[in-house]
């Protein structure tokens, strides 16, 4: 059956899951969600599930829970029935969360918790058709935040910014086309608490990583509920862009023992909540938030894929990313590969062809797991993000090293897949941002009113010249260069690629790595004020890595030819022309390479320049009769003589190969 709230012919069944509750009732509310109206008992089955069908309801009615039981929180029990709960199977909440300290009451304080929570929302019945997911590994996953993708931005109508449904505009979906995206990866859209100690600080959560139950949207980013979502992704469908969603199944906001108590604690926290071994009442926090939801338990597994299948069927998305995805995979503490859950969701008829992608860290226990997810899933790959960052640095003996991320990371990954599994990125949404990379040796962070303890300390960040925004004009034209160069590599580089939204133009955090709290113009995009050199520079990016199929092939890369006589699939030279020798590898000062990708037979190639020296440099790509080359992006920047190509320093640049003799 159905859990949370099924509407019938003649009422609404009600069903929620406790293992420890002695008593639990449903209390419904008025259309305004003020007044308790009608309270009713559920009977249990007397193996955990509780259930009531109250006749007369219909979709619309607000409701929650309420959960009875021994209260005794040393002991991991914290039943009290006058804090309302949501229900974990809420599809729709009446209104944003806000958090008090009253949630966190204890029991006997006289704090009925009602007039301070959402209601429940009880919805009809959801669709069924699933259509195919649109995306691809090798493609552009662009990563939005999607209230502060739109909060400033000028062509969007007012009433529209900082929701879903503006990422359906004309004026967005335009800028999307422009720059080649394949996905849109929303930032976490389920409805989320603020943590406690930002109210008092004035500062709210901007990212949404601290959700309460997994289904509800949250209603400042979706006023039209689920219905909003499913258009956006339809008008996204509609020019080839798929939707993932960023979810988090790691942890809720009800966090350590001080924090509220708003669901899953209240009605089952022994069940859902990992605790201590051997330490009652101490909750496991592989996370950093204060607690770690128990995914190995087969109500919570069911919980995840019931969520997950919610938004393919009601919404249509076409993938997922998991937050701290190493949680979804630890049985009894350990990650395992083969645990339930992720073979649950790589079998299910309904999400078995979705997109998966995993954040493959979380900070308990062997929690950095990059590489070891199974062949399903995709992972962002931080060792991407960080060799190239240490390369365009100067940090010596990192050529080599940049080759192996450029063509896929085969040393992480093709242990256990026969294709490169990697999300290559150099920002995310936690760290710099891309232009800060070049702009800040060190991260200010002095907003989030932590006196700048939080956030990484190392960044592989630089400042050319003045830290920060200052600077002359050969410093700001520096800067841009480096950018140029950040994101070349990234267009240049096999496997799937994530760009975060605002870095194809320039946007900056004032150097704050850990912008969470930062629901302002530190996070919201500046659209007037974007670059739009940077901006057309992506899209050409973009339209080249398109063009080449070998860019974007997830195949390893084996420096052989696939038919005798062709041209292999790799070959890494030197700028001479020539192959780079093992003195050249060894060479800890070498800042220049080549990457030539051999295509389909009797095809061009093409060429990755890259020139890591300041200096500038002459690159020639090898002879084949027949063929001559010429620059993809930048003519007006790279001397071409269609035999050998200047570049300046501090650039990657694109060459193809063209049948034909040079002019």
């Amino acid at each position: 059956m159905r859990l949370g709230a099924v509407a019938l012919e003649k009422g609404v069944c009600f069903s929620v899951r406790s293992a420890h509750a002695e008593r639990i009732w449903v209390s419904v509310f008025d259309r305004e969600g003020e007044t308790e109206i009608g309270t009713y008992e559920l009977a249990t089955d007397g193996k955990g599930l509780f259930s009531t069908e109250v006749p007369g309801l219909r979709p619309g009615t607000r409701y929650g829970f309420r959960a009875d039981g021994p209260y005794r929180p040393e002991q991991e029990l914290w039943f009290d029935p006058d804090k309302l709960l949501i229900d974990p199977y809420a599809l729709e909440i009446d209104r944003p969360y806000v958090y008090d300290a009253r949630l966190g009451g204890r029991r006997g304080e006289g704090h009925d918790t009602a007039g301070l929570m959402p209601k429940a929302v009880v919805v009809s019945g959801e669709p069924a058709q699933v259509a195919p997911p649109l995306l691809r590994a090798g493609g552009l996953v662009y990563e939005v935040p999607a209230r502060g993708f739109t909060m400033r931005h000028p062509d969007v109508p007012e009433a529209l910014r900082g929701t879903i449904a503006a990422l359906a505009h004309p004026a967005v979906i335009a800028h999307l086309v422009k720059i080649g995206v394949s996905a849109v990866e929303l930032m976490p859209i389920t409805a989320t608490m603020d943590e406690r100690h930002l109210p008092p600080l004035g500062l709210r959560n901007a990212w949404g990583y601290n959700p309460v139950s997994f289904m509800a949207l949250d209603p400042r980013l979706a006023p039209g509920g689920i219905a909003e979502l499913s258009a956006t992704v339809a008008a996204l469908h509609a020019v080839g862009i798929a939707v993932i969603l960023d979810l988090v199944f790691n942890h809720t906001a009800e966090s350590d023992e001080f924090g509220p108590t708003v669901s899953l604690r209240g009605l089952d926290n022994p069940t859902y909540y990992r605790h201590v071994e051997g330490e009652p009442g101490r909750l496991v926090n592989d996370t950093g938030c204060g607690n770690t939801v128990d995914c190995n338990h087969p109500w919570v597994r069911e919980l995840i894929l019931d969520s997950l299948r919610h938004f393919v069927t009601a919404a249509g998305v076409d993938g997922f990313r998991f937050d701290l995805a190493p949680i979804l995979g630890r049985v009894n503490g350990v990650f395992d590969a083969e645990a339930p859950l992720l073979k649950e969701i790589a079998a299910d008829p309904i999400l078995k062809d979705r997109v998966l992608i995993a954040e493959p860290w979380d900070i308990g226990p062997g929690g950095y797991r990059l590489g070891g997810f199974p062949p399903d899933f995709l992972e962002w790959n931080d060792r991407y993000r960080d060799d190239v960052r240490r390369f365009w640095r100067g940090d010596s003996g990192t050529l080599g090293t940049l080759a192996t991320r450029l063509s896929g990371s085969s040393d992480i990954f093709q242990h256990n897949a026969a294709s490169t599994r990697t999300v290559n990125f150099i920002a995310a949404h936690d760290g710099m941002a891309l232009a800060d990379i070049a702009a800040y040796e060190r991260k200010h962070n002095e907003a989030n009113g932590e006196q700048n303890r939080d956030g990484h300390n190392e960044n592989l960040s630089w400042n050319n010249g003045v830290e920060g925004a200052s600077g002359n004009a050969d410093v700001k034209e520096q800067r841009r260069r480096d950018a140029r160069a950040m994101l070349a590599t990234l267009f240049a580089s096999r496997g799937t690629i994530m760009l975060t939204a605002g870095d194809e133009f320039g946007r900056s955090q004032s150097g704050n790595n850990n912008a969470y709290a930062q629901d302002n113009e530190i996070t919201w995009l500046d659209w007037q004020g974007r670059d739009r050199e940077l901006e057309d520079y992506v899209a050409a990016l973009a339209l080249v890595r398109k063009q080449v199929a070998a860019l974007e092939d997830t195949a390893f890369l084996t420096g052989t030819a696939s038919v005798e006589g062709d041209v292999p699939d790799v070959e890494w030279l030197a700028e001479n022309g020539k192959p780079l020798s093992e003195g050249d590898w060894n060479d800890p000062q070498r800042r220049r390479l080549m990457m030539v990708l051999g295509v389909e037979a009797g095809r061009g190639r093409v060429a990755v320049l890259v020139n890591g020296d300041r200096r500038a440099t002459q690159f020639v790509p090898p002879k084949r009769d027949g063929f001559t080359w010429r620059e993809a992006v930048e003519p007006a920047t790279v001397r071409n003589t269609g035999l050998s190509f200047s570049l300046p320093g501090r650039k990657v640049a694109f060459a193809v190969e063209v049948a034909g003799d040079p002019s």
